[in-house]
Parts: structure tokens; sequence; C-alpha cells
């Protein structure tokens, strides 16, 4: 849109606002000098209005949607959500691709010490995104949201941080001042980190599918620092 367009649209929003106001404030003056019969009859219909606007809200946060998303050791699974499911899995969504862990790290590039770090900080964040948010009571058929999520936790993260935290914990008070790249286990541990990654790359597309997230893969496989700027969370039906 031009510039003038948009002057033209700020201009009329403006109008219109003025326009409500006046009528707005002529009604309650009406209201004031009105009483016995008329005054019930304009106090219900006002009432009315409210129950409507609220009913009409209400509806809009609980439509579902059904969306059929593909996850690692899951196969294809059908959601059912709604705008809270949506929120939670954007929420997800951003912890997660904002976070070094989920980005590649090749041999000798980064530090084992600073992913698993990024990968314990995950879970704690995706655990209490759990604990804040209220479970899913409208599915009766499919998965939840934050099913997925506790599988994401279950199946991938704790695996994975059981088994190379202690080792690399161990080494690191074993051998103080001794760079990761003698760690005997090094590679072991940057193989089985990449198979953790391509998995998580996995959970986040399908919270982002979940969350109708535009570009969500733009947005995993841009290096950090030069990520695109973060938008909004979208609040049409997920998929649309």
């Amino acid at each position: 849109m031009s510039r003038l367009g948009r002057q033209a649209g700020r201009t009329a929003r403006i109008g219109l606002s003025v326009i409500a106001g006046a009528v707005v404030g002529l009604g309650v003056h009406a209201v004031g000098h009105t009483s016995g019969f008329f005054l019930f009859a304009i106090t219900g219909a006002l009432a009315g209005a409210l129950v409507a606007v609220g009913l009409d809200a209400y509806r809009r946060s609980a439509r579902l949607a059904e969306v059929k998303v593909t996850v690692p050791q899951l196969s294809e699974l059908t959601f059912v959500v709604n705008n809270d499911s949506r929120q939670v899995a954007w929420q997800l969504f951003v912890e997660s691709v904002t976070r070094v862990s989920v980005q590649r790290l090749d041999d000798e590039d980064g530090l084992l010490r600073e992913a698993l770090t990024s990968l314990y900080g995950l879970f704690a964040t995706t655990r209490e995104t759990l604990k804040v948010s209220r479970p899913s009571t409208h599915v009766s058929v499919g998965m939840t949201v934050e099913c997925l999520a506790v599988n994401f936790l279950n199946l991938e993260l704790r695996p994975f941080l059981s088994r190379w935290h202690p080792r690399l914990r161990a080494f690191e008070e074993a051998s103080p001042g001794r760079p990761e790249t003698e760690w005997p286990l090094a590679a072991d541990c940057r193989a089985e980190l990449r198979l953790l990654q391509g998995n998580a790359r996995s959970y986040l597309l399908a919270f982002a599918r979940l969350a109708g997230v535009q570009d969500a893969e733009a947005m995993i496989d841009a290096p950090l620092g030069h990520r695109p700027p973060t938008v909004a969370p979208p609040r049409g039906p997920a998929g649309s």
C-alpha cells in the first residue's frame, strides 16, 4: 500500500472513531435522562449486546482446526487445535528455534558443552511452558500439542542428555583445562548430536505448522545472527 493510501486509511479510521465516540456520548446522555420502563429496556439491550459480543469472542477462541503433521518416531499424526493450543505451539517453536542447540554443529566447530547447556535450557523452558499452560480439554480424537512436546522431551532430549552429559562432565572433572578436542568420545557425541538436531528440526516444523507459522523452514535454517526478524504469533487457523 502506498504512503498516500495508508494516510487516507488512517484519516478514515480517525473519522469513524470520532463519530462512534459522539454516538456513545449521546447514548450515555440519553440514558442519564431516562427513567422507568425505557431505562430498563435500554439496560437490557446493552446487557444482551455484551453477552453477544462475549459469546462471539468465545467461539472465535474455541474454534477448532484439524492439522496433520509428521514427526520422527511418531509417524503422521492428527491434531485438533484451537487458539490456546496454537499459542502454546508458537511459544515452543520460538523457544526452540532461537537456541544454538538446534543449529548444526560440524566437526571441530563450536563447543559441545555449549550445545549441551543449551539443550538443558530448552528442556527446562519447554517443561515450564507446559506447566503454566492450560491442558487441552477439547480433543477426543488425535494428539494434543502438549503431548507432542512431552514426547520431544522424553524421546529426544532426555535420552541424549542422560547419555552424554555425565560423560562430558566426567572428562571435564578428570582433565580440567583440557580442550574438548582431546575428549576421546567427542566425535561420537557430535555424531549423535547431529541425529538429535535432525529429529528436533522435525518437531520444530510440527510446532510451527500447529501454530500457523509462515516460512518456518527459513527461520529454522537461518544461521544464528542472520535470522529473519521474529514476527507476532499468527492468529488464524493453523495451516491456513
